[in-house]
C-alpha cells in the first residue's frame, strides 16, 4: 500500500506526457502536405518527405525495442521520444526548405519509434490481469493526444502560419520532454516476455503473421495517403481554408477512434474478426476512391467522416490477430517486428502516391489507395473467409480493441 500514492502520481506524470508526445507529433501532419506544397515542392518530393517518417521506423523500432528489452528499462527511450518529437517541430520551424522539413519528418519517425517503450512502461504500472484495462487506457491517451493536436492544426495556422504550428508543437514536446524526466520505472512487476533476435528467426517463419502484417501493410498505406498524406491538400483545392482542415480532422478522427473502441470489444465478438476486417476494407476502399468524384468540400466531409468509421473497424482487429496465435514467449518479438513490417505502408504508400499524383494529378492517389484497399479486400477473402479457410477454423476475435499508436 505504501507504494500506491507515487504509483498514482507516476501514472499522472506518464498519462501527461503520453498526451503530449502524440499532441506534439501530430498537430502539424493535417497541413503538412499543404505546407509542403506551399514550398513549391513537387508531389514526388512531397512523397519522399512523407513517407520518411515510416521508413525510419522500419529501420530502428525493432532494434529500439529490443535493445530497451535488454536494459529492462524504458524511461530512457521515452525521454528520447519526447525529444525526438519536440526536434521534429523545431526542425520544420527553421525555415521554409527541403532539408529542413525532410529532418523535421525523419525526428518524428524516430519519436515514433520509441513508442513501444510508451506502452511496456506504462503496462508495468498496472498487475498482470489488468493488462488489457492497461492498453485499453493508453489507446485512448493515443487517440486523445492525435485528435487535441490535428483538430488545433487550422486554427494555429490561421492565427499564424505555418510557423506558430511548428513552434506550437516543439513547445508542447519541450514541456513533454521535461515532464518525462519525473518518470519513474515501474517497481515489483510481474516478468513479460521481452523482445530478442533469438527469436525473430522463428517469428519470421510464421505464415499467419505475415499475412496479417502484409494486410496492415495495405490498411497503412490508405491511411497515409489520404487522411495523414495527401487528402488536406485536396480539401484545399476543393475550396476549404484552414479551419476547415480542423472540422475534416474531426470528421476523420473522431468516428476513426470511436469504432476503433468498439470493434474488439463488441463488433467482432458478435460479427466474426475476419468479417469485420473485410467490410472495414471494402468500404474504406470505396471512401477513397469516391474522393476523388466529390463534388465539393462537404461532400469530402462525408466520404471522410465515414472512411474514418470504416478504418477503425480494421487496424484494432489486426493488431490483437497478428500475435493471438504466437506462444507468449514470442509475443514481443513477434509485435516489434510486426509494427516494423507495417511501417512498410507508412513510407511505401505515400511515396508511390506522390509519384502518381506528380503524373496524373492529385486524384490518382486516391484511385491507386482505393485499388491497395481492394487488393487488401481480395487478399482477406482469400485467406481467411473462402470455403478452404473456414473448413479449416475462424480465429477468435482479439480482447479489447486494442491500437498502439503510428
Amino acid at each position: 500500500m505504501s507504494n500506491s500514492v507515487p504509483s498514482r502520481k507516476n501514472r499522472i506524470v506518464f498519462v501527461t506526457v503520453t498526451l503530449l508526445f502524440w499532441c506534439s507529433l501530430y498537430v502539424y501532419v493535417p497541413v503538412l502536405s499543404p505546407y509542403l506544397e506551399h514550398m513549391g515542392m513537387s508531389y514526388t518530393v512531397m512523397g519522399i518527405v512523407l513517407g520518411s517518417y515510416g521508413l525510419t521506423q522500419i529501420v530502428l523500432r525493432l532494434p529500439l525495442g529490443i535493445a530497451s528489452d535488454k536494459m529492462n528499462k524504458r524511461k530512457p527511450y521515452v525521454v528520447i521520444g519526447m525529444l525526438s518529437v519536440a526536434l521534429s517541430c523545431v526542425c520544420f520551424a527553421m525555415g521554409e526548405r527541403l532539408e529542413w522539413a525532410l529532418a523535421g519528418r525523419i525526428m518524428s519517425g524516430v519519436a515514433a519509434s520509441t513508442w513501444v517503450a510508451f506502452t511496456v512502461m506504462f503496462a508495468g504500472m498496472y498487475a498482470k490481469e489488468q493488462a488489457t484495462r492497461a492498453m485499453g487506457m493508453i489507446s485512448l491517451l493515443t487517440a486523445g493526444g492525435q485528435l487535441l493536436g490535428m483538430s488545433v492544426s487550422g486554427l494555429l495556422v490561421e492565427a499564424g502560419g505555418y510557423t506558430l504550428t511548428f513552434q506550437m508543437g516543439a513547445a508542447i514536446g519541450l514541456l513533454g520532454f521535461a515532464l518525462s524526466f519525473l518518470l519513474q520505472e515501474p517497481q515489483g512487476t510481474v516478468a513479460r516476455p521481452s523482445m530478442s533476435y533469438g527469436d525473430l528467426a522463428s517469428v519470421m517463419k510464421d505464415r499467419l503473421l505475415w499475412k496479417v502484417s502484409t494486410l496492415s501493410i495495405l490498411a497503412h498505406s490508405v491511411l497515409f495517403i489520404t487522411m495523414f498524406g495527401f487528402t488536406p491538400s485536396y480539401a484545399l483545392y476543393l475550396g476549404a481554408d484552414k479551419v476547415g482542415l480542423t472540422m475534416l480532422v474531426l470528421a476523420f478522427m473522431v468516428p476513426h477512434a470511436l469504432v476503433a473502441y468498439l470493434s474488439g470489444r463488441v463488433i467482432a465478438p458478435r460479427f466474426g474478426s475476419w468479417q469485420v476486417v473485410f467490410v472495414g476494407f471494402v468500404v474504406s476502399a470505396l471512401c477513397t476512391a469516391a474522393t476523388s468524384f466529390v463534388p465539393g468540400f462537404g461532400m469530402l466531409i462525408f466520404t471522410q467522416a465515414l472512411n474514418g468509421a470504416v478504418q477503425g473497424l480494421h487496424f484494432p482487429l489486426l493488431l490483437g490477430l497478428s500475435i493471438e496465435h504466437i506462444e507468449e514467449k514470442k509475443r514481443a518479438t513477434a509485435m516489434g517486428f510486426y509494427q516494423a513490417v507495417y511501417a512498410i505502408g507508412m513510407f511505401a504508400g505515400p511515396f508511390l502516391a506522390g509519384g502518381l499524383n506528380e503524373w496524373g494529378g492529385l486524384k490518382s492517389g486516391f484511385y491507386f489507395a482505393g485499388v491497395l484497399g481492394v487488393a487488401a479486400s481480395i487478399l482477406t477473402w482469400r485467406w481467411f473467409l473462402s470455403r478452404s479457410a473456414r473448413s479449416v477454423g475462424r480465429p477468435a476475435a482479439p480482447s479489447g480493441g486494442k491500437t498502439l499508436g503510428r
